[in-house]
């Protein structure tokens, strides 16, 4: 049973404001930080608007959402969360930005807290490097989109992780009504190294013209029964999140395979990102 009462969650983006949003909704008090005020005005419009649906479809009480909403305190400096017992980064995947965070995390929060990172794919060792001796307290915890909704956690040790800093770990995401699954730390660990080159491949389906994006999409749901095709899901993750996670898999595997399809490419060159710029494989209308 978890004893986390209060978690820090650094990163208010799409991962970290749903983080914040299923720590509350779990009794956790969550401190959601981010250097951007407007992004976190973004993730506490996200959090009301959230709780406010879920108690038109009566999955919730008006009391229990406004108790939720209570408990996620915004915070543009992460010393306002110091008290935390926890501490998850989700920023962006790249290496240096999460060493920088991890490094002011490890001079923030007391040496009982755990630092997790919910990185889809770099590895828990190299990010564990930026805080010497308090490796064995670094962690990766891998929650999955939209997080309120997705029971799925990967959990996944660093070199230098210790079984306290694992078993707390999978209490925690236990407590906040996860499934916690243990991956090995290997780049992509299980989800993306597995997910990344299928839809990879889908974007040379198109663009050696074996299909249309739609009709790729259709065969993958009816015949291979996904609940989304590769490319629409592709969307909803992020053209650029994609693109990242196939660099991360190429450089660490040194393997070509795992190279972006150079129409994934220039569709993050020209902006097109997916859901959150209004258009990518497929048009949203403007955002």
């Amino acid at each position: 049973m978890s004893t986390v009462k209060s978690i820090a969650v650094i990163g208010a983006g799409t991962m970290g404001s749903g983080i914040s949003l299923t720590a509350a909704t779990s009794g956790i008090s969550a401190f959601q930080i981010d250097v951007s005020q407007a992004q976190l005005d973004k993730a506490k419009a996200y959090h009301a608007k959230t709780l406010g649906r879920s108690v038109e479809k009566q999955k919730m009480t008006q009391v229990d959402a406004d108790a939720a909403l209570a408990r996620i305190t915004y915070l543009t400096d992460m010393a306002g969360a110091k008290a935390a017992d926890w501490a998850v980064e989700a920023a962006t995947e790249n290496i240096e930005l999460k060493k920088k965070i991890f490094q002011a995390m490890n001079a923030t929060f007391g040496p009982n807290a755990v630092l997790a990172t919910n990185t889809s794919s770099i590895s828990i060792t190299d990010i564990a490097t930026a805080v010497g001796a308090s490796a064995s307290r670094v962690i990766g915890m891998h929650f999955f989109n939209p997080v309120p909704i997705m029971k799925l956690v990967e959990v996944i040790k660093g070199l230098a992780t210790s079984e306290e800093t694992t078993q707390r770990t999978i209490d925690l995401a236990k407590a906040m009504g996860k499934t916690p699954v243990p991956a090995n730390d290997r780049a992509g660990f299980v989800s993306n190294r597995v997910l990344m080159p299928l839809i990879n491949e889908a974007f040379h389906a198109w663009m050696e013209g074996v299909a249309k994006p739609e009709d790729i999409d259709q065969i993958m749901l009816l015949g291979c029964n996904f609940p989304m095709g590769p490319l629409r899901l592709a969307d909803f993750i992020g053209l650029d999140v994609c693109h990242d996670i196939m660099m991360v898999l190429y450089r660490e595997l040194g393997n070509p395979k795992f190279f972006p399809c150079p129409l994934l490419r220039q569709l993050v060159q020209a902006g097109r990102l997916g859901d959150k710029s209004g258009r990518g494989v497929f048009d949203y209308g403007k955002k």
